[in-house]
């Protein structure tokens, strides 16, 4: 049976498949991590409330603008405070964080995969789908809680797996449940239930009673546990309200600040990201249905069909919810690979179609880069995606399971090139330019001063690169507080519906105004 020593080859330790994900991941989630600014709304937020832990040295009690922040648990934010206290306050230091621990879960994946499948190869492919798959980077990427929750999670699932042979790896467990609890808060809960059901229908059994486990439990969830005493102390039931109630329960019943969506929401993210991998999906689901018993299949059923359920089900919809699905959607794809792999006598004549369609859709956003947006580097990675596709399609025509590694190699080059463009954030596009306005605002407003804002919602990163709280008002609400002398950031038809008396404008930039009453003008600092 023909197999490609390339990847299949084991000259290479499991330590040196660690390493070798480990270094391709650093490279993909760290290149060009602060080529833009930070995002509305939690890069924002992360930003603010780090810095004020950074300046203040209050760890314990964050605060967000000088008010008590109730509502994520502090761990991400301690770790962006000190690394600005380490590199400086900017958006390669913001991120860098949670790109590394992000990062951290494709070796995890790998060794995940190794003890589910007992094999070596589809270990291999499951990281390297995880690797490649643009929600995971670009999310793991972004100075957020989700993909470092994902690491800590695929931490707990890989010590749960050795601790099979050796109980002593079950320690790891809890400290794996701890991190989540104090990155995330209550992720914690129906992350702890899928490895719960996984470790009872696999039969584990004895783990249950094993003194490492709960030494495990007991040492990961103290700092939690120390932590969340902590706050209610100081707090009192306000915390409890703030962070369980409407940062938890609410978004199970409620649709919180208008993000819902059909029960099929997360699905449509699925269909609309994960391509090219997406293709392999319902094959790779259809074999761990059949191999159920298996710890591989079932755990991919457990995981993939309960987190889905219970994030389908809730009334809030967000797409970052769905990032503790990839490890799952990763093994799922890799177990179909796996079976293409060692079965090449014919491949299904449907992929060539779906390859070749890909390819012509590279071909298409090469074209509309260079009409539209003309950035080199985007341009470039439409030309590999149309190449990477063809070139697969054409390995799959003639049966040659080196599609795979193309497709790899592919999609590695088209992540990095689409990192080092400016458009990997594209919700930046949502609104006006934020660093220009922030600028206006930080060299002509008293840095105590509130600044109020005819923009419809506040934003967190305007905050963050203006140091000064920026609020926003309607036009009555901006006539009221005109008498009290404040500064008004207005756009210029909101600026000409006020006629406001005796105002001196102290610059424009991005289409906003930024005006003081004239006798009480206060000069820059």
């Amino acid at each position: 049976m023909k197999k490609l020593s390339v990847i299949s080859n084991h000259s290479l330790t499991q330590a040196q498949w660690f390493l070798f994900f480990f270094i391709a991941a650093l490279v993909l989630w760290g290149i060009s991590l602060g080529n833009v600014p930070l995002r509305d709304w939690d890069e924002g937020t992360r930003a603010l409330v780090a810095r004020e832990i950074y300046r203040t040295g209050n760890w314990l009690y964050p605060t967000l603008q000088g008010k008590s922040y109730l509502l994520k648990p502090p761990l991400m934010d301690w770790a962006i405070a000190l690394s600005y206290s380490m590199g400086g306050v900017h958006e390669f230091t913001t991120r860098l964080p949670g790109a590394f621990f992000s990062a951290c879960g494709v070796p995890l994946l790998y060794g995940v995969g190794q003890e589910l499948f007992r094999q070596r190869l589809p270990a291999v492919l499951a990281a390297s789908v995880y690797l490649t798959l643009l929600p995971v980077v670009r999310h793991g990427r972004l100075a957020m809680l989700d993909g470092t929750a994902v690491s800590f999670f695929l931490l707990l699932l890989f010590c749960l797996l050795k601790s099979r042979q050796d109980r002593r790896w079950a320690v790891g467990v809890g400290l794996g449940v701890g991190l989540i609890g104090l990155t995330k808060g209550l992720l914690v809960v129906p992350l702890g239930a899928i490895a719960g059901a996984f470790l009872l229908v696999d039969r584990q059994f004895n783990l249950l009673t094993s003194p490492y486990l709960w030494l495990g439990l007991l040492l990961g969830n103290a700092p939690a546990f120390a932590w969340y005493i902590a706050q209610w102390q100081h707090y009192g039931t306000s915390f409890l309200q703030v962070h369980f109630q409407s940062q938890g329960l609410e978004r199970l019943s409620q649709t919180v600040e208008n993000h819902g969506g059909a029960p099929w929401y997360y699905f449509l993210e699925l269909l609309k990201y994960t391509w090219p991998w997406m293709i392999f999906w319902p094959g790779g689901l259809y074999l761990a249905w059949q191999k159920r018993r298996s710890s591989w299949g079932c755990l991919v059923l457990i995981g993939t069909i309960g987190y889905l359920l219970i994030i389908s089900v809730m009334n809030t919809k967000l797409p970052w919810y769905i990032m503790p699905v990839y490890p799952f959607f990763a093994l799922a794809v890799a177990a179909q690979l796996a079976e293409f792999w060692q079965n090449h006598q014919r491949y299904p004549r449907f992929l060539i179609v779906m390859f070749g369609f890909l390819a012509v859709a590279g071909l298409a956003g090469c074209v509309y880069f260079i009409l539209a947006d003309p950035q080199p580097v985007l341009i470039l990675m439409g030309g590999v995606v149309a190449l990477t596709m063809g070139v697969v399609a054409w390995f799959i025509q003639q049966n040659n399971p080196r599609f795979m590694l193309m497709l790899f190699l592919g999609m590695y080059l088209i992540l990095g090139l689409l990192m080092t463009s400016k458009s990997w954030v594209w919700e930046l596009n949502e609104a006006f330019p934020v660093k220009p306005v922030a600028a206006l605002i930080r060299e002509k407003t008293n840095p105590t001063q509130v600044v109020y804002t005819s923009f419809g919602y506040g934003r967190p990163s305007l905050n963050f690169y203006s140091d000064r709280q920026v609020i926003p008002a309607d036009t009555a609400t901006l006539q009221r507080v005109w008498s009290k002398q404040p500064y008004l950031l207005l756009d210029s038809a909101t600026l000409a519906a006020l006629s406001l008396p005796d105002s001196v404008s102290l610059g424009t930039a991005e289409g906003f105004t930024l005006v003081t009453p004239k006798p009480n003008f206060v000069a820059p600092l």
